[in-house]
């Protein structure tokens, strides 16, 4: 939310700025509405200083909504210059969705429009030597279904890089354990026509909120309910 309301707020800014430069030929009442302007704009990173995001969207967009009607009655010329939010991409297995996935999540949409490769339950089973719990189809479901994802797909059964080549993400955030090679996956990414990727790698998990992995939610069944 912080991030897009930033490009928000730069939207704006430049728009204010276009706007300044035609005062001349504005009477003084379309005057007084470039200068509300400006200050719901100020009002607008006041609240974005605060973390209060909903307030500073809102201001913000009032800015636009007065700088706008001045645009389409014709009294000024206004490009307006939309920024893209960037495109992040993670990838895993997310069984047993829980706390950490979800910080894990909640971190990464702050970088951008968050998207997920959930993987398939035949690769997610050679990687980690045991049966998923929760079938592919549920899993991406659910993955898809929090708030701080954009979208989710499933993976490639036989190509790891192909949903992500489809995707065309800006950052490729990658976690703590993940078992894949910076160098090499921005090399290939590069040879196969998607260069300049910024590829992050997690320092660690966030445990904050407990159960922090699939492996401690199966642990805490067995033992209450196995006698294990």
């Amino acid at each position: 939310m912080e991030d897009r309301v930033k490009l928000y707020i730069r939207m704006v800014e430049n728009a204010l700025e276009q706007a300044r430069g035609q005062l001349n030929s504005l009477n003084e009442n379309d005057k007084k509405l470039v200068e509300l302007a400006e200050l719901y704009l100020q009002d607008s990173k006041y609240y974005l200083e605060k973390k209060d995001y909903a307030t500073a969207l809102a201001t913000v967009s009032y800015a636009e909504g007065l700088l706008d009607s001045l645009n389409l009655t014709g009294k000024i010329k206004i490009e307006w210059k939309r920024e893209k939010p960037r495109k992040v991409l993670v990838a895993g297995t997310f069984d047993l969705l829980h706390p950490g996935h979800i910080r894990f999540f909640e971190e990464a949409s702050k970088l951008g429009d968050l998207y997920v490769i959930v993987a398939r339950d035949v690769n997610s089973e050679k990687t980690k030597k045991r049966p998923v719990v929760v079938p592919e189809v549920s899993r991406v479901y659910m993955v898809g279904s929090v708030r701080f994802v954009k979208k989710a797909v499933l993976g490639d059964e036989q190509d790891i890089l192909k949903r992500v080549l489809e995707i065309k993400p800006d950052i490729i955030i990658l976690g703590p354990d993940q078992g894949v090679d910076e160098a090499w996956l921005k090399k290939e990414l590069a040879e196969r026509g998607l260069p300049g990727v910024e590829v992050l790698r997690l320092s660690k998990r966030f445990n904050d909120l407990r159960p922090s992995s699939s492996k401690e939610i199966i642990e805490t069944v067995k033992k209450l309910f196995c006698g294990d």
